[in-house]
């Protein structure tokens, strides 16, 4: 227990967590950015055109399924690079090699491919479902095209407002995490300069 106690430990401890909440984010951005991706470059290659889709949509699903792939594939990109290196440590058990892991150093980047597969590249699925039904729906029915816009309107509103909801519970807990191991920290090392003085006033007392 004193073993596990110490700040050091802890430490450890900390930065194993931190290590395994990486190479989570990065197995869930590889395989959401492969599917939704996947899915955008079907999409565009079955659906049936006709002549008389306006070329302004045409455009706009052009340039929305580029940008939903750019982005999958840079978090998928990512993610291949860095998890390896985050696996390759975590298969071994020990205390001391997670200072070997670059889960710290890469921080930015995991965060950014986790922010491109699961927010912005939702969002940009989102707008592809909306121009895709227009593109498919154009010829024969507009009224479908804009039952399917309003049933994605507020979808993503609810998305938006669970995403920002989740945010801030999200910084709340760390934060009351972070607080609780500062709390601890400074018991220890109040603990630690008691058993000090302890020890010196033995010490003198023997020399007595």
């Amino acid at each position: 227990m004193k073993e596990m106690s110490k700040p050091e430990n802890m430490m450890n401890a900390l930065s194993w967590r931190r290590l395994h909440l990486s190479r989570a984010k990065l197995k869930a951005s590889s395989r959401t950015s492969a599917l939704l991706s996947g899915f955008a470059m079907v999409a565009m290659v079955e659906v049936q055109m006709s002549h008389d889709i306006p070329k302004g949509l045409l455009i706009a699903f052009s340039v929305c399924t580029t940008l939903l792939v750019s982005v999958h594939m840079l978090a998928l990109m990512i993610s291949t690079c860095i998890l390896p290196n985050l696996e390759s440590v975590a298969s071994v058990h020990g205390v001391a090699t997670v200072s070997e892991s670059p889960h710290e150093k890469l921080h930015i980047y995991i965060e950014i491919a986790w922010g491109f597969s699961t927010v912005l590249g939702i969002l940009l699925f989102m707008a592809e479902i909306a121009i895709l039904c227009w593109v498919k729906f154009y010829s024969y029915s507009k009224n479908a095209a804009v039952a399917a816009t309003v049933i994605l309107i507020p979808v993503v509103l609810v998305f938006l407002g669970f995403a920002v909801h989740f945010y801030r519970k999200l910084v709340a807990h760390q934060y009351e995490r972070s607080a609780h191991g500062l709390r601890e920290l400074e018991s220890m090392v109040t603990q630690l300069q008691n058993e000090e003085t302890d020890m010196s006033n033995s010490r003198n007392v023997m020399t007595v």
